[in-house]
Formats: structure tokens, sequence, C-alpha cells
């Protein structure tokens, strides 16, 4: 359901409405992140399956693994949402088909930085941040997962945006739900009837994004966005700007936020396999989190985008700190119930005590932050729409600046040992969503 905008009314629609249009907008993409937690959440049972080893090496890829998508679906996708939805607002059409030409361009350079490092030079990258054993067991993951899986996914993410630039977001996550409901299945025949283990997860991930992919491309360029793409026009220096100066800054956001778990990855090696396979199975609840907040931020990057098309300045604010507050009380619900009962949520993904009760640890300190986090999550999306990253930037570094260097003084300076770097991480999360929240205090949420 699109949010009518007109430039110049006298009056704001009224929280209620507001919220009525992001929920429209949101069930979809809502429902599809419901699927993928769920399907994702069977990849942790089925990646714990295969011995505490391999579980290890599958963890120091998973950062790489949620880069790639949240650059591709909420980064660099967002920054093709917006610039399309702010194109439509503005009333240039075909300002936003040939927009989808440099978008696809796109896609596929960023579907190269993750293939040719992590494909070719796995035991190389991994091996710098879980030591040579973990590494030699998750390469053979990497290479499937990034190697075929790198292409189909920034091109099905990249053209699913396209299609909620144009609000035609129930579409997209159609396409997109029919890999997750695929996904497990496959990768359960794959990873232990035909015995491949990890390399049969990666296998299985390539195989649906694939079919999604080709369905994407087919969709889009007979009109479902809206419009038709133009895809014989020659490029142009304007057009990549509209998408990377918000894509851009978005992917180093994406970027700061694996940094910090890989930063701390890389601290808990000290304390052995066991620590870093639990903070793995609490690193994945945590980007849990994502998909929950995408399929509000997905509708807040449209429709802020197609206000601040309209220069309706009110009305984006208002949608802004609607969808904001929706996301705290979702991911507020989701970290209570992780926090109230964390030996019973590890328990899901790991038979050994030991590991169990690492990960319980864990998740007694980063659960509570799900919400400020998730407030933090909705207010960077729709900064996106608006076109504004210098807070949601700032945002991204105070998280990593606090997850490691402040995990690390209160892991040791202060004594906390192990402790203080889940205890980093948490307040982290906090810093995060309170530095976007003074952003949209800021003068450029006010520039009318």
């Amino acid at each position: 359901m699109p949010l009518a905008i007109a430039s110049g009314a006298a009056l704001p629609p009224p929280r209620t409405a507001v919220l009525r249009n992001i929920l429209a907008l949101a069930a979809p993409t809502g429902l599809l992140a419901g699927l993928q937690v769920v399907a994702q959440l069977f990849e942790v049972w089925l990646a714990s399956r295969q011995g505490v080893l391999a579980f290890a090496g599958w963890a120091i890829v998973l950062p790489f693994a949620q880069l790639m998508q949240q650059m591709s679906t909420g980064a660099m996708g967002g920054g093709v949402s917006a610039s399309i939805a702010r194109a439509l607002g503005a009333g240039k059409p075909d300002e936003a088909s040939a927009l989808v030409l440099h978008a696809l361009l796109i896609a596929l350079a960023g579907s190269a930085l993750f293939a040719v490092p992590l494909a070719i030079f796995p035991h190389q990258v991994l091996g710098a941040i879980g030591g040579a054993d973990v590494a030699a067991a998750a390469a053979g993951y990497a290479i499937c997962l990034f190697g075929a899986g790198a292409a189909p996914v920034w091109l099905a993410n990249t053209l699913a945006s396209v299609l909620r630039g144009g609000e035609r977001h129930a579409l997209a996550a159609g396409l997109v739900a029919s890999a997750w409901l695929s996904f497990p299945l496959l990768a359960w025949v794959l990873s232990e009837w035909a015995g491949l283990g990890l390399v049969g997860i990666a296998a299985a991930f390539a195989s649906v994004y694939w079919v999604v992919a080709i369905a994407m491309i087919v969709v889009v360029l007979r009109g479902a966005a809206g419009f038709v793409p133009h895809l014989r026009g020659r490029p142009r220096r304007d057009l990549f700007a509209r998408i990377l100066s918000v894509g851009l800054v978005a992917c180093l956001i994406s970027l700061l936020f694996n940094l910090a778990t890989i930063g701390v990855t890389m601290q808990l090696a000290a304390y052995g396999t066991a620590a870093i396979a639990a903070f793995g199975i609490a690193a994945r609840l945590e980007f849990l989190i994502v998909p929950l907040v995408f399929g509000i931020g997905s509708a807040l990057t449209a429709m802020v985008g197609r206000a601040v098309g309209a220069r309706d300045w009110s009305a984006a604010r208002r949608i802004a700190w609607t969808g904001g507050f929706f996301a705290m009380v979702v991911a507020g619900l989701a970290g209570m119930a992780v926090a109230l009962a964390p030996v019973s949520f590890a328990g899901l993904f790991a038979d050994d005590p030991q590991l169990r009760a690492n990960a319980a640890q864990v998740l007694r300190y980063t659960a509570p932050a799900f919400g400020v986090f998730g407030l933090g999550l909705a207010l960077y999306f729709a900064s996106m729409g608006a076109g504004s990253m210098r807070w949601p930037l700032a945002a991204g570094l105070s998280r990593v600046l606090i997850s490691v260097g402040g995990g690390w003084m209160l892991a040791n300076p202060v004594g906390m040992g192990v402790e203080g770097y889940f205890l980093g991480m948490a307040l982290g999360a906090c810093a995060y969503g309170l530095f976007n929240v003074m952003g949209m205090r800021s003068r450029a949420w006010h520039p009318d």
C-alpha cells in the first residue's frame, strides 16, 4: 500500500495511519524475515552437527556470509531502493528505469569483492582469524559459498531492491522466500544424506539463489517495479553517484558491523575453539535481528525516500520515528525472550555441555541490547531513504570501537576475562542505537 504524500499538505498524517502504511509495506518482507530466521536457525543446528572443529570453521565464515547478505540487501540494496524511490517520488520514472543498469553493474562488482578473496584464498583469509586448523575445516565451505553463491546473491538482492523502490515489497519477498523455503531441506540432503558436510550447506545456498536470481531478472525486465528498465543506455556517472552516495556508506557500516564480530572472534581465539563456536551461536542470533528489522526498514527506506523526493520532510521524520519505535518493540521482545532463557536457546544449537554453557553466557550480555539495536537499525534504513548517512556511519564506528576496543579493556585491564568481550558487544550495540537517535535530531533531518 503506497503512502500518499502531498507536498505542502497542511496536516501530516496521524501516526496510526503512518504505522498502518509501514505495516502494509513491511508485512511481506517481515514474513520473509521470519522464514529466513527459521532457515538460518536450521543452518546453525545443521552446522553444529558436523563437529566442534567444523562448527568453529562455519563460525569464522559467518561474518563474511552475513556481510555479503547485508551489503547486497540492506546496504547497497538500500542505496538502490532509495534512489529509485526518490526518482519516483519526484515524478521521474525514466530516471528510475535508467538506474537499474547501474544497479546491476554495481552488483556484479560487489560479488567479485567476495568471490575473489574468499573462494581463491580461503586458507589465508580465514587462517588469519581462527588459525590454520579452523581455516582448513572452513575452506571448502567458503570456496563453494562465495565461488558459486556470491553472484546470484548480489543479483537477486539488488533486483529485489529495485522492486522495493517501486513499492512492490510483496513480489520481492515472495521470490526471495522461495529460496529460504527450499534451502533447509536441500541443505540437509546435501550435508548429511550426501555426506558433503559444510560444503553441502554452501551448495544448497548457491543453488536456491541462482533460481531466484533468474526469476528476478525476468520479472524486473517485464516491468514489475512499475517501469521497464533501460539496459542499453550508456552508464552515467551521476546515476552511479545516486546509488553509491548512499550504498557505499551503508556498505562501510555493514563492514564495521562485521569487523566488530571478526575482531572479537580473533581475540576469543586465545580462549579456545569452544569459545569461538559459542560466540558464533550468539553472533548468529544477533545477526537475526537484522532480517527481523529489515521488514520494517525496507518500508522506511521506500516511504522516506518518496517523502524526501516530494520535499515533505515533516512526513519523512514522522515515518522514521514511527517505524523506529515499532522496530524497538519487536527487537526488544525477541531479546527479552532470549535473555530470560539463554540456556534453552543455546541448547537448541549445541549438544556439548561446555559449548552450551559458553553460548548462554554470551547471550546473557548481548540479548538485552537487542531493543536499542533494533531502533538504531530502523533509523539507519530511514536515513538511507533520506540520503543522510553521516550519523549512521558515526554509529557504526562507535559500535566497532566499543565492541573491540572496549571489550579488550573490560577483558584485560578491568579483569573481566572473556565476559568483558561479551559486555563490550552489548555496549557497542547500544551505542549504535543511540547515535542513530541523535542523528534524527540533527540538521540533516530538518532542512525545512
